[in-house]
């Protein structure tokens, strides 16, 4: 049986772009839940209907009633956080990015920075921040979304991380140097 360590080693063989010690789901947290027990069972009931119809009207491309829905679910529930999310990205989608980010925000701060809006808002926001080339910022939302258990945030702070990139530059050619010690020897 394979240690942690020996794990982590060959992870930075197969996946040098990933710091050193990170193992693709090792961290990664139980499936995120939504703690909805401090609200009325109905009225998320409702709420879920709402944003499932948002959802479906924005897929289909009917941006107006998808925002119509959501507006909807915000105002029955405006304390959860999870409509907030699904019109940030309807928002995104119109091109309002200010008020997606506003959205994502209020997501965040409704659900104490924990749980699956959570971590949905800052992988959003960190895509749109990354987007405006606020990568500082951006990065501190990957890490953020990575530790609530996101791996594509994880990749993503990592892709964002000067110092990562580097170290995992020089690691991977001291192992291509291993590997090929003939090829290390002509140069």
């Amino acid at each position: 049986m394979a240690t942690e360590h020996d794990k982590a080693v060959l992870q930075a063989i197969f996946n040098p772009s990933t710091p050193f010690g990170d193992i693709p789901g090792i961290n990664q947290e139980e499936e995120l839940t939504e703690d909805d027990s401090s609200f009325d069972p109905d009225l998320v009931r409702r709420v879920k209907s709402l944003e499932l119809q948002g959802v479906s009207a924005a897929e289909s491309g009917d941006i107006q009633a998808a925002l119509k829905h959501f507006n909807q679910a915000i105002e029955l529930l405006p304390r959860r956080a999870s409509a907030y999310n699904n019109r940030a990205q309807t928002r995104r989608l119109q091109g309002d990015t200010t008020g997606a980010i506003v959205d994502l925000e209020r997501a965040i701060s409704l659900s104490g920075g924990a749980g699956r809006s959570a971590c949905q808002a800052l992988v959003q926001r960190g895509l749109l921040l990354r987007l405006a080339n606020r990568g500082d910022e951006a990065r501190q939302d990957f890490e953020r979304a990575a530790r609530l258990g996101s791996e594509f945030a994880r990749q993503q702070a990592v892709q964002l991380n000067p110092y990562a990139a580097l170290c995992n530059r020089m690691l991977a050619e001291v192992i291509d140097k291993l590997r090929n010690p003939d090829l290390a020897d002509a140069q």
